[in-house]
């Protein structure tokens, strides 16, 4: 599953990078063989999961990334194979229909990033059931959680960001998404199954220097706003006046995310 381009993943990725919570990285990685580990990625994008923890881990990991998209696991495998890692393999698969038919039994840990707000509450469900089945340990990072502020504000920031999460809870390939609600409930479902779980913040900071990222998040954010009742006009001047922010160095926009780890207590 994917749903995105490898161009916006490579102008997210050092967003992402930057805002991953290390102390919820670093309980998981307790929880990884410190020789030969290998770990499975689910909805791997361009490979984002690498660029994080590559650096944290030992010189022989080896991942298996899957994804829905071919064209990203091409661009993921081109950029670490043989690069700082082990053995990566990939393996193009509907998550959503077969997850169940991943090899649970023959990794060492699980990890995903940006991906638990797209599923629905019965997948969720299904994966953690997986995990917990398999007895691993599991990363979730960057799962957005609805949180948005701009500085300065603007007055229809409000309006856009409820349309934003308005839309986090269509179907995305996974039946009606759990959007912001997914992290919380992704963590009760664990702990529900005995697991224990670290979690912690990872919000974006975006900054003035961020303006190619700028223009394209806000650019796809304003189709949601005139969908969700915002005029055009009104819309076109929420989007400019923050790019104008941005470019006279006064802008500032977080946007929340949350990690978790969680393991078998």
């Amino acid at each position: 599953m994917s749903g995105f381009s490898s161009e916006w993943l490579a102008l997210r990725e050092p967003l992402d990078v930057a805002a991953r919570d290390r102390t919820v990285e670093a309980a998981f990685l307790e929880h990884v063989p410190a020789a030969a580990p290998r770990i499975l990625d689910l909805a791997s994008g361009a490979g984002s999961t690498v660029a994080a923890l590559k650096d944290h881990l030992p010189e022989d990991t080896g991942w298996l990334l899957t994804d829905h998209d071919p064209a990203l696991l091409e661009v993921a495998a081109s950029r670490w194979r043989g690069k700082s890692t082990g053995d990566l393999s990939v393996l193009q698969i509907d998550l959503a229909g077969d997850v169940e038919a991943l090899p649970f039994a023959g990794v060492d840990a699980l990890s995903t990033s940006a991906f638990l707000d797209l599923v629905s509450e019965p997948f969720l469900q299904r994966l953690v059931n997986c995990v917990v089945g398999a007895g691993k340990p599991f990363l979730a990072s960057l799962t957005y959680d609805g949180r948005i502020g701009f500085e300065p504000a603007a007055p229809l920031d409000e309006a856009m960001r409820n349309a934003l999460n308005d839309d986090q809870l269509s179907d995305k390939g996974f039946g009606n998404a759990l959007g912001p609600g997914a992290a919380p409930r992704a963590v009760e479902l664990f702990k529900a199954s005995g697991y224990n779980v670290v979690q912690g913040r990872s919000d974006w900071q975006i900054g003035p220097s961020d303006t190619g990222f700028l223009e394209e998040f806000l650019g796809g954010w304003s189709r949601l706003g005139t969908r969700y009742g915002a005029t055009r006009e009104d819309v076109e001047a929420w989007r400019t006046g923050h790019l104008e922010q941005a470019k006279s160095g006064r802008f500032r926009c977080t946007v929340g995310h949350i990690d978790f780890a969680a393991f078998p207590g």
